[in-house]
């Protein structure tokens, strides 16, 4: 009995941590936003700054936690952690290049309503995770609710090809993640958190540089934006997916992609607090939808 209750402890614990990582990922767009209000600048070379600035902090925890012990790992499962580089790389590539052509709305909306589907189905057909009525039905209400969230946003008045594109981009975008989801859950319990992400981040950010400088790496900030490139680095990309990486260890990979829809509750929220951007009927009953599946995986633990 005891042991059991250690479980659902853990498993709380877990769980948390993946809502906190989900809440820190929430802050991008409206620190995104605010670059963009202070600098000339494109999506690319924000994308490719978060992983650059995030770099030295986690490697330096990862060296002072592990020391040589860090880079020790075995040519299979050093494969997975650049996986999740490369897949790191491709969704910051695919999720820019898709907001360009079909605008925010439906690059959101495509991104974080197929990916824990794709995770939902990985996870069940190659890591052997049970689909719970429970998580199916939290699956369902998350992804409805992130749908009514994000879905009343106007969407880019885009056709024909680009439109198609566009969708395409972003379901590169929804793969790259689930990717990193799965690559992350094979992982977890064999290593430190900090280990497949700073060798993965590692990867995504040589990966990524040559994108940027293709696009035009914006090297002129002022010190506030340096600032918010900065905080992007640190919190939302380094902390955030310790923390992710941190909860994985004690939910499947399935239970996790659902909870890290709080993302897009937080940045609506945020951007009707500090921008006025109204959330709308709609968007309250898909926060509602989304909390009630947070609670209803709480309570399955």
């Amino acid at each position: 009995m005891s042991n059991l209750k250690h479980i659902s402890t853990d498993a709380r614990r877990g769980l948390w941590f993946i809502v906190l990582a989900a809440v820190l990922w929430g802050t991008v767009g409206v620190s995104s936003k605010a670059v963009y209000s202070l600098a000339d600048t494109n999506p690319l070379s924000i994308g490719f700054y978060r992983l650059v600035f995030s770099l030295p902090v986690l490697a330096w925890a990862c060296w002072r936690r592990l020391g040589r012990a860090a880079v020790c790992v075995p040519r299979r499962d050093l494969a997975v952690m650049l996986a999740i580089g490369i897949a790191m790389a491709l969704y910051q590539v695919c999720y820019f290049a898709a907001i360009q052509r079909v605008g925010v709305a439906v690059a959101v909306l495509v991104t974080l309503c197929v990916a824990p589907m794709i995770v939902a189905l990985f996870s069940t057909l190659l890591l052997r995770e049970p689909l719970t009525g429970a998580v199916a039905l939290a699956l369902l209400a998350a992804l409805s609710g992130t749908a009514l969230l994000v879905g009343g946003a106007p969407a880019a008045s885009v056709h024909g090809d680009m439109a198609v594109v566009g969708v395409l981009l972003a379901l590169g975008a929804a793969a790259s993640y689930a990717a990193i989801t799965l690559c992350s859950r094979a992982l977890t319990g064999m290593y430190h958190p900090l280990q497949p992400i700073t060798i993965g981040f590692a990867a995504g950010t040589f990966l990524l540089l040559p994108c940027a400088l293709a696009t035009g790496l914006t090297l002129d900030y002022p010190v506030s934006a340096w600032g918010l490139l900065l905080y992007l680095g640190i919190i939302p990309t380094a902390l955030a997916y310790v923390f992710f990486l941190s909860g994985m260890r004690h939910t499947t990979a399935t239970v996790a992609s659902t909870v890290t829809l709080v993302e897009p509750l937080t940045s609506a929220s945020l951007a009707w607090l500090l921008f006025g951007e109204q959330l709308g009927r709609l968007g309250v009953l898909g926060a509602v939808l989304l909390l009630a599946a947070m609670l209803l995986l709480y309570r399955d633990k």
